[in-house]
């Protein structure tokens, strides 16, 4: 094995002095590279590397993940709407799936920066922003913070907003127990949490006669595992305690929020229920007896109901 390496080291060597004496090889190369299609990045001004995946053409979609997913937990519908005729764009959260894992910055307020930094890179108008759960609060805090001049509509899936820790003026919202417990479980075996999700209350697989597939649920640990650890656990207290009440007050635009009514997560009460409750006008899509992760359970019907919202402004 050594020697094979060795040879395999001396021919890279060979083959680089060659393309140094040779332009043409050199450009042989690039091409080369250029054809194995790289990853995408857009990088924000502390130098952090967002990934992201852009498809299909025509109005832009922008889907905003939940926690402690990556953008690959939106490709049904990333795929459905690319193939209906609009441009869809799914990013990874900083600190989560291929994006920078850095120290500092796993906060709301930093979320919804890079967030403004994508569509600025990309120059988006008239874009549709979707957030699911905790991507629900970064598109809620991007309004609150850089406004909707580049938004045409909004739409909050299984969203964190308006304010999930129960506080004096938040009596209705979930006790601090319940995320002191999560964040102890990430200390303790933040692997052995995610399944445990998975395997019980984010699609509702404890519920008598649910049928979540074994793909779908090591698909989210899969994804799970690939957010750092400092990342997904300060993310605990971002989509906790970040009140959004404010910046849901800023929403002047179109805005559906869907959010089924037996989520363990984030309860229908607390959740979807109110934000729609906060936003002027907003239309409330309430699916019957589904979980949190409605992004797969219900990919069918949430597809469907993206694109009846999203031809209701082509319109």
């Amino acid at each position: 094995m050594v020697p094979a390496m060795g040879r395999w080291l001396h021919g890279r060597q060979t083959g680089d002095r060659r393309a140094a004496r040779s332009p043409a090889t050199a450009r042989s190369r690039s091409a080369r590279r250029t054809d194995r299609s790289p990853l995408v990045y857009v990088t924000t001004s502390d130098g952090a590397r967002i990934f992201y995946k852009d498809w299909g053409t025509g109005r832009p979609v922008v889907l905003a993940h939940g926690w402690p997913l990556h953008s690959d937990s939106w490709e049904a519908q990333q795929l459905f709407l690319a193939e209906h005729g609009f441009r869809a764009i799914a990013h990874d959260r900083r600190g989560h799936g291929r994006s920078s894992q850095t120290w500092h910055g796993n906060e709301m307020d930093t979320y919804a920066d890079d967030l403004a930094a994508l569509l600025e890179h990309l120059d988006l108008r008239d874009v549709t922003l979707v957030g699911f759960s905790t991507g629900g609060g970064e598109v809620a805090r991007y309004i609150g913070r850089h406004g909707t001049g580049r938004v045409a509509q909004a739409v909050l899936v299984s969203a964190v907003p308006p304010y999930m820790v129960r506080t004096a003026d938040n009596p209705g919202g979930v006790p601090v127990e319940v995320f002191d417990g999560i964040r102890a479980g990430s200390l303790a075996d933040r692997s052995q949490l995610y399944k445990d999700l998975a395997d019980g209350p984010f699609f509702g697989h404890n519920r008598p006669g649910a049928n979540v597939s074994a793909g779908i649920r090591e698909a989210f640990w899969l994804q799970s595992m690939a957010a750092g650890h400092r990342a997904a656990f300060e993310c605990i207290a971002a989509f906790s305690a970040t009140d959004f009440r404010d910046d849901l007050a800023r929403f002047d635009v179109p805005t559906l929020v869907i959010h089924g009514d037996d989520d363990q997560v984030v309860p229908f009460d607390v959740g979807g229920k109110s934000s729609a409750a906060l936003v002027k006008g907003a239309e409330l899509i309430v699916y019957a007896g589904a979980p949190h992760g409605i992004t797969d359970t219900h990919k069918e019907q949430l597809g469907h109901d993206l694109l009846a919202f999203l031809k209701e402004y082509d319109a």
